[in-house]
């Protein structure tokens, strides 16, 4: 099943916008609600694209997928293109530091429109996922991670070598107590080895396990078989299920 066959399947209306942060940087978005009234219909996901200066933008065909089970649990979904992407204006930043800052403030602008907005979902892929690791559990409201193949290879490069800052809040966004995170790669990844991804991982869970809190949660997942891009179709199958399995 393509993007489109899997986003049209849930989809009742999208809207196609330019919102003007406090920065003064625009983004150009996309919402898209879900078919079905849920019973919480307050519930919102914001997703994060790969690295624009690879072509990274808000249509990416793994973004799209991964729209289907959050549309079918519910969640409107909001997806952006990062500045300099489309009519999204501004220039992208070496270290993701403005991106970082347009993030939070695209979440606050969204709040400002749902003020009873109940449940926040972060979802960032390839590059999108260091961003949306930056992104702070919010105090009054709940809020989630999925970071979906964290580049951890080429992180380094992608930060202009801020790697500490990213590590540093990965590390802090998975202790903190009400944190719930999955975190989602592949075997055979382009990019990263899968020995680092697994050592990576091990060391992300005995921190979680050595500081859990009672509410706090952290789900990795290594999908056989998949790349960094998610050519695979079984592969894609096992995501759009543990996506759909793990939304809160």
């Amino acid at each position: 099943m393509s993007a489109s066959e899997h986003e049209s399947r849930y989809t009742r209306r999208t809207v196609h916008y330019i919102v003007e942060l406090p920065s003064g940087t625009t983004l150009e978005y996309v919402l898209i609600e879900p078919t079905v009234v849920a019973q919480d219909p307050t519930k919102l996901a914001v997703c994060l694209h790969p690295w624009s200066w690879l072509g990274g933008r808000m249509n990416d065909p793994i973004l799209q997928i991964v729209t289907e089970p959050l549309l079918e649990r519910g969640y409107a979904v909001l997806r952006y293109n990062s500045r300099g992407v489309g009519k999204s204006k501004g220039w992208p930043s070496l270290t993701g530091a403005q991106e970082v800052q347009d993030l939070q403030d695209l979440v606050q602008w969204a709040r400002s429109r749902t003020p009873d907005l109940s449940k926040l979902v972060i979802v960032g892929y390839s590059h999108g996922s260091l961003i949306a690791s930056m992104h702070p559990v919010l105090p009054d409201l709940d809020t989630s991670h999925i970071l979906l193949s964290y580049p951890l290879g080429p992180r380094h490069w992608l930060t202009a070598f801020h790697t500490h800052r990213y590590t540093k809040a990965l590390r802090d966004l998975v202790s903190n107590p009400k944190s719930n995170v999955l975190i989602i790669y592949g075997d055979s990844d382009n990019f990263t080895a899968v020995e680092s991804y697994d050592a990576w991982a091990r060391e992300l869970q005995e921190l979680h396990s050595s500081e859990a809190h009672e509410h706090e949660r952290l789900e990795v997942v290594k999908i056989d078989n998949a790349s960094h891009f998610w050519r695979e179709r079984e592969a894609v199958l096992r995501l759009v299920e543990t996506v759909r399995k793990w939304v809160p």
